[in-house]
């Protein structure tokens, strides 16, 4: 059973750089800037498997543990392409929702530094701390997970949510077809099945270690949003209009709300 880090001296101390060695987080820095040196064809290939076969993702990871002796990537490539997944989706978003040239910008500025990388490392840090709190097994005192692995997580689960909520649910955001019963159901489903598969991968993610427990935790806000689905439908409710407002609010330009603005401020 390897560790994936020990963030405990000798005497048994917690060491301050217990996120993960600094060895090993400066060389992944480093190979951003050598793009020759990124593996962006197995990069695609683990995207596309996060959608079909996310397990085999991460049997990756565990075989990775097994010849480097880490389970966190050292190869950029990933967050790389998502990063352009997030530049492109941006720009698709802001062209179906007619945003002005300023507002544009602005909401790319936006998802790419707040919701991507800011929200990306509070997540990351989050999960990090509450599994090796509270989901590590007690026989396995000195293995810990590390920070990197844990963004890692966050970066699998996040690809597939990015895209069908970013990229697939905004067809549904057309002014013409946005009223219809069906493509508000459709719209709310599409929430559904990001939400799954966000904490399911999130899930085998922290399941695969062999020194964790309880790690189905992790899927109880699958079941908490398939509750709020029903509600949805009951109350009428529209969570992609719902994310079109917050995101033109955002950035405060109303005149791309559509025909509901004027009554839902009335």
């Amino acid at each position: 059973m390897l560790p994936v880090s020990s963030p405990t001296k000798p005497d048994g101390k917690f060491r301050k750089d217990s996120f993960s060695s600094t060895k090993q987080k400066w060389k992944f820095l480093r190979r951003i800037y050598k793009y020759k040196h990124m593996d962006f064809e197995f990069a695609a290939w683990q995207m596309l498997y996060l959608f079909i076969a996310p397990k085999k993702v991460y049997k990756n990871f565990r075989y990775q543990s097994e010849t480097k002796h880490q389970w966190a990537r050292d190869d950029p490539a990933f967050l790389v392409l998502v990063a352009a997944v997030v530049v492109v989706s941006s720009i698709f978003y802001s062209v179906i929702l007619r945003f002005k040239i300023q507002f544009f910008f602005l909401h790319l500025l936006w998802v790419v530094f707040f919701d991507y990388l800011i929200m990306a490392l509070l997540i990351a840090t989050a999960f990090w701390y509450c599994v090796n709190r509270l989901m590590r097994r007690p026989d396995c005192p000195n293995q810990w997970v590390e920070w990197q692995y844990s963004f890692d997580v966050h970066l699998n689960a996040f690809f597939p949510f990015l895209v069908i909520l970013h990229i697939v649910q905004v067809l549904l955001m057309y002014d013409r077809i946005q009223d219809y019963t069906f493509v508000k159901i459709m719209g709310n489903m599409l929430w559904l099945v990001a939400i799954t598969y966000y904490f399911y991968i999130t899930f085998l993610g922290y399941f695969v270690l062999p020194f964790t427990r309880r790690t189905v935790a992790f899927l109880y806000p699958i079941a908490a949003f398939a509750v709020l689905f029903v509600l949805s439908i009951v109350f009428n409710w529209h969570f992609s209009y719902l994310l079109r407002l917050f995101v033109t609010y955002r950035l405060e330009d109303r005149s791309v709300l559509g025909p509901h603005s004027n009554s839902t401020h009335n």
